[in-house]
């Protein structure tokens, strides 16, 4: 590689880390404890006590659970049900109209068997703050795209620190860092090194972070598209007065879909649903296959399944990305094995931030202090422009 293309790549590596280093350090910040935050919840809040059931009572169904979650919130309507998948609960999210933002919701878990409130979470604790600085910085759909892009950014930046990577390392041994020389080519030994161990799990993640940001346009295609075809047949009809028995909705989508477990049900009129039907969202019950959704649409009036089919490329896409960026997928030990990648990541950011204030403070070229060119030849020393091997 030529000269000048080394001094490119070294400047398209230098601005794009500049531009979304304090963006990514905020994102390593947050994320680090958000990777945690089952076991967080759990230390700070305990496990979750259910109610007994009586020996001999009828189970409840979800019918009585969701009554239950209304008499919570005089005057609303249901918008979701989830299910637990560790408990007998389901979560009940209300609200006074369907297009109900996130402030004007409601939530609430019952407990199945009983059909009994077990608690409303705290949703202005900490860590629902962090979640929202981390998704959006409380912008919304702008703010999530902006942090899609600095991912983008943050993928360049790991592209081009490899190609100025190679050359450089032709003059030390992999792992090298250079403990006798100045803090300057400590710091960079130390940020080439972790940069390298760390360039895989750098590069899915900050990819999945920038899929999870486009979350909201997907869906959306997915409304425009897939949704609106398979409820085309119903387009004009109003929303019925009288719903069907849910329970029985959830049962009817299990049955054409065996293997499959209810994940979340979308009430008619939300977005994940249509006016006419309750849109029960089912998972795969194994390991492989439970990050992915198959949405089966039931006729909230009769009670019949219209429509089931699996999701798009682009939808599943985004439900594998959502684990992978944050390491929930196996247990405590990948979330610790995240968790030191993540303060690997942060020593990265910091360093590099450290490389270019201390790079500014250096006398200029030509300076009184300093004889012209000395400054560019220390850069060179400290490796932090490479030069390329003469022969090529």
């Amino acid at each position: 590689m030529s000269s000048g293309a080394v001094r490119a790549w070294y400047l398209v590596h230098k601005w794009t880390s500049l531009v979304c280093t304090l963006f990514l350090l905020m994102l390593c910040l947050t994320g680090l404890p958000l990777i945690f935050h089952e076991e967080i919840d759990y230390l700070s809040e305990g496990e979750r006590p259910l109610p007994q059931v009586a020996e001999g009572a009828p189970e409840k169904n979800l019918d009585d659970a969701l009554q239950t979650a209304l008499a919570q919130f005089p005057g609303e309507i249901p918008l979701f049900m989830s299910f637990d998948v560790e408990q007998p609960v389901v979560n009940v999210t209300t609200g006074p109209h369907p297009r109900a933002t996130v402030e004007e919701m409601n939530f609430i878990s019952i407990h199945r068997p009983t059909a009994e409130p077990v608690r409303t979470p705290d949703d202005e604790g900490v860590m629902h703050f962090l979640l929202q600085l981390h998704t959006d910085m409380f912008l919304g759909l702008g703010g999530e795209l902006f942090l899609g892009f600095m991912g983008f950014l943050f993928f360049v930046a790991i592209v081009s620190g490899v190609v100025v990577y190679t050359p450089f390392m032709r003059k030390l041994r992999f792992g090298t860092v250079r403990l006798s020389r100045n803090n300057r080519a400590k710091w960079l030994d130390t940020h080439n090194l972790l940069g390298i161990v760390t360039l895989m799990w750098a590069s899915v993640v900050g990819l999945t972070g920038v899929v999870n940001t486009l979350s909201t346009p997907l869906v959306d295609i997915w409304r425009a598209n897939e949704l609106a075809e398979m409820v085309a047949p119903y387009e004009g009809k109003p929303v019925p007065e009288q719903f069907s028995s849910l329970d029985a909705a959830v049962k009817t989508a299990m049955e054409a879909a065996p293997g499959m477990t209810p994940q979340f049900v979308a009430f008619p009129g939300v977005r994940f649903s249509s006016n006419h039907h309750y849109a029960v969202w089912l998972r795969g019950a194994t390991p492989a296959t439970e990050q992915l959704f198959t949405p089966a649409l039931i006729d909230a009036e009769t009670g019949e399944l219209t429509d089931m089919r699996s999701m798009p490329w682009y939808m599943t896409v985004l439900r594998l990305s959502q684990p992978l960026h944050f390491g929930d997928y196996g247990g405590l030990p990948m979330k610790i094995l995240w968790g030191l990648l993540d303060i690997a990541s942060i020593v990265i950011l910091g360093s590099g931030l450290y490389l270019w204030l201390a790079r500014r403070s250096l006398p200029a070229p030509g300076s009184r202090h300093v004889p012209a060119g000395m400054a560019h030849a220390h850069e060179e020393e400290a490796g932090l422009m490479p030069q390329p091997n003469p022969a090529e």
